[in-house]
Formats: structure tokens, sequence, C-alpha cells
């Protein structure tokens, strides 16, 4: 039994002296470490003094030895490019009238609402006709009266008897009286207000058993066909555009482009926005409606053999335009001169020829002779 006890104590002395010596080997070890990364940082320090020093004294060194800024690239095209003037225009139409009474009465029944698309001659209104009607009745049987009146004159006429006077007043009467149902006919017409043409009506007017006189607006009705977008065009561009120059349309609303051709530009040029009026033509269409927005793109400018880059890599300093280029791993300025931009490119008049290696990500980055690194996307 104490052979045990005593080759147990041993065991547990031994062990607790080799972990007391781990644990002073890894206390060793950290420290170690601590001094390694001093002694890194120190070079660091050392190193980067001493290159500025030589860099101050040897500017090759500086550039060889500056570190590669990582940018993507994109080349100088060569292609047919096209300018457009882009303005908002409104459909309208040349068949927006208002449509007036013509007879004196209340209405006493409207068939139309606002927005509803109507075939011509169809009724829109009626306006009362009860006083149109009496008096239609009453010269009816005058004219009955004044007929038989001058048959019989015309046959004592014509067998000589009577006055001349006499057959000619009894002739009068009954065509005055004829003359006037016509009238009192065409007004009893009057009274129903109908579509003078295919269309829609915009506006509503009057109500049921409001008292309207000739000439009072009572609908406000688009025709259908003969629509035409109106734009206005800013006066740089007067000269530039004529009649039956070429123009895309775009309607946003419903997703629809055609093609189509100015027709008409106006002559006089609006003092309050510097403007001149611009119409074309526009094809009958049945998505299309009166005062739809809609986007003109008239071609004002193509060059079929131009050089063309990305407008956002056009910097600008106080020489004048630049972009930077790669050649041999290195960025450099190349100033240009810029022509027309349309859509994100822009076309280059002089300074590339189109073939270069032009900086795109990380343009902004680099400087004149910066050591670049081309990365894929």
């Amino acid at each position: 039994m104490k052979t045990y006890l005593k080759l147990f104590f041993a065991l547990t002395a031994g062990f607790t002296f080799s972990c007391g010596q781990q644990e002073l080997d890894l206390e060793a070890k950290k420290e170690q470490l601590t001094a390694y990364k001093n002694e890194v940082q120190d070079l660091r320090a050392k190193i980067k003094n001493l290159e500025n020093e030589i860099a101050q004294e040897d500017p090759v060194f500086a550039l060889n030895n500056r570190k590669s800024v990582l940018v993507t690239t994109t080349k100088a095209q060569k292609e047919h490019f096209k300018h457009y003037v882009e303005v908002t225009g409104s459909v309208l139409s040349k068949m927006n009238v208002n449509i007036s009474a013509e007879v004196s009465g209340r209405i006493e029944e409207i068939n139309a609402l606002e927005g509803m698309q109507v075939r011509k001659g169809q009724v829109l209104a009626k306006v009362d006709a009860e006083t149109i009607n009496n008096n239609i009745e009453e010269v009816e049987t005058q004219l009955e009266l004044a007929t038989i009146l001058y048959n019989k004159q015309k046959r004592l006429w014509d067998q000589e008897i009577g006055t001349e006077v006499q057959f000619l007043e009894a002739k009068n009467r009954m065509e005055t009286l004829e003359n006037n149902l016509a009238s009192l006919k065409t007004r009893k017409d009057k009274t129903s207000i109908i579509a003078p043409f295919n269309g829609t009506v915009e506006d509503v007017m009057v109500r049921v058993g409001e008292l309207v006189q000739p000439g009072m607006p009572m609908f406000n009705f688009v025709g259908d066909s003969k629509l035409y977008i109106e734009g206005d065009i800013s006066e740089t561009y007067v000269g530039v555009l004529g009649q039956g120059d070429s123009v895309n349309v775009e309607f946003p609303s419903i997703e629809k482009n055609l093609k189509t051709k100015v027709t008409a530009v106006g002559a006089v040029i609006n003092p309050d926005n510097r403007t001149f009026k611009v119409e074309v033509f526009l094809p009958n269409l049945k998505e299309v409606k009166p005062n739809m927005i809609s986007v003109l793109k008239i071609k004002d400018y193509e060059n079929e053999k131009a050089v063309t880059v990305p407008a956002n890599l056009i910097q600008r300093d106080n020489r004048g335009d630049f972009v930077y280029v790669v050649e041999n791993n290195q960025a450099k300025k190349k100033y240009i001169t810029r022509g027309k931009t349309y859509h994100r490119t822009a076309e280059v008049t002089k300074g590339l020829d189109g073939d270069e290696l032009l900086v795109d990500k990380g343009f902004r980055e680099v400087g004149e002779g910066f050591n670049v690194e081309i990365v894929q996307e």
C-alpha cells in the first residue's frame, strides 16, 4: 500500500512540473511573437522613410515603386453615330370642337356621358320641342286652308274669272306658309343635338332641365381622326429641323413606338420659353387618344464613321477634356475634342483613333503614369 502511495505522489509531482514547464514555454512564445511584430513595424517604418527619401531624389524610382491600381477597361468604338432632339409632345385633334345649342329651350334628355365614344349622327341630347310642335300644327292647319283657297282661285283664274291679284295673293299665302312649315321642321330637327363625326365626348357642360340658348356650349367633342402631335422645340434648332424630317415617336403609357415625319414647323418664337412649334403626322391608331403624352425623337445629326466613348469616362482639367487610356500597363491622359452626346455615348472628333483601350471602372483613382492592373468583371 505504501509503495502505491509513493508511486502516485511521484506521478502527480511529475505531471505538475510538466504543465508548469509548458506554461512557461507558451508565455515565452507570446513574448517572442510580440517582439517580432515590433521589429516588423520598425522595419516597415524604416522602409517607408527610405522609399520617400529615394523618391525625392529619383522620380523614376517613385513611378516604378508605386502600387498598381486595379481597373477594368473598355474600347473606344468606331460606329454610325446618330444624335436626336428629344422633346415631349401631346396628341391633339384637328376635330376638337364645342357642340352648342342651335335653338332655345329646356333640356329634356341627355344621352351622352363624359368619355363615351359615339358615331356620326348619334343623338347626344334633346331640347324640349313642345312649342315648336304646336307651331307646326298651327301652320299645317293654316296651310291646309291656304292650299284649298289657292286651288279654287287657280281654277277660276284658268277660266279667266276673277282678278290676277286675287290669284297671286292666294298663291303667295300658300307658299309663305309652306316656307314657315319647312323652317319650323328644321328648327325641330335642331332640338336633337347630334354628333357631327365619330369621336369621344370629352365634357358634358349641361344638365337635364337646364335652359339653353342658341350658341351655348353643351358638349366638348373630339374626333377620332385627324390626330397629330405637337411639341415645342428650342430656338437653337431653328433652321436645323424642317418639314419632312424623320421622327421617331414613343408613347410611354402604351409602350408603343412608330416612325413618322414633321408636317409643319412654326414660324414664330414663343418669347416666354424661346421655343417654336413642330407638328408631327400621326397615323390612325386605336390605342392613341387625344391629350396622350409622347416623346418625339427628331434626328438632327449623324456621322457614319464616328469614334465614340462612354460619356461618363470623359474628365476635364485646365487644358480641356480627356480620357485615360492604358499603354504598357500604365494610365495615360489623352486629350480629346468632344462632339455631340446622346444617351451616355459621346462622339470624339479629335484625339482618338477608335482602337484605344480606355480605363473604365477605377478611372477616377488613376493619374498620369499610374501603374494599372486590368481585372475582368
